[in-house]
């Protein structure tokens, strides 16, 4: 294929292709579902698969069908393979779930708004978790927060692939807006100074963990 739609991701037969909707911290309706689902069936698509990200991609799409299926479909398409801030994913937190001490819901939503496209030098993805359970894998995302009762701890520099790192705590106990304001210093600073096509992982190790806290004003 000479080229690419926008937003799709070319699959491993160079013809057909996938997309993956945007469903920021994992929420779906009923009604998001069952569009998915009809179009599926509509455009014989022949895979959807759950992905790590907390999102659904529709795999397979032959090239003719896509822009239909894209129109008719009527979601914000995520990013997968872009340098960019991918996702935001999140556990249940204080709104579900039993253990859960903060919003983590409502803060991963709001970092997603915030953030989800943004440029950086390559992909980026933030784990918001509601206690120190950490069932979104904020210490293995280029950003994490997790929850504890005096407010959110931050985390930088994780990642769970090849060559997997936890990341290093920066700050412990930061309120709500503190928080947010360090998620976005973050990645502006990742974004202006780090290296093309190395992960924040990369950067962190490069740079130190006290660089990182100086620039952000966390030493």
């Amino acid at each position: 294929m000479t080229e690419i739609p926008d937003g799709a991701i070319l699959q491993r037969d160079d013809r057909t292709l996938a997309i993956v909707p945007r469903t920021p911290v994992g929420l779906v309706t009923p009604e998001q579902l069952e569009a998915i689902a009809a179009i599926a069936r509509r455009y014989e698509v022949p895979v959807l698969k759950i992905t790590s990200g907390q999102r659904i991609a529709m795999v397979g799409i032959e090239p003719e069908r896509f822009e239909a299926l894209r129109q008719q479909l009527k979601m914000e398409l995520g990013r997968a393979v872009e340098p960019c801030v991918h996702y935001v994913q999140a556990c249940p937190g204080t709104q579900w779930c039993h253990f859960g001490v903060q919003d983590s819901i409502g803060l991963g939503l709001e970092l997603e708004q915030r953030l989800a496209g943004r440029p950086t030098p390559a992909k980026l993805k933030i784990g918001v978790s509601g206690c120190n359970f950490c069932c979104a894998e904020s210490y293995l995302r280029d950003v994490g927060l997790i929850a504890t009762k005096k407010g959110w701890d931050l985390t930088l520099g994780g990642n769970s692939g090849g060559r997997p790192r936890i990341g290093d705590v920066a700050a412990k106990h930061l309120p709500r807006e503190v928080a947010i304001s360090m998620v976005e210093k973050f990645v502006t600073l990742y974004a202006e100074q780090g290296q093309q096509q190395k992960r924040s992982s990369k950067f962190v190790e490069k740079m130190g963990i006290d660089w990182v806290k100086s620039e952000l004003g966390l030493d």
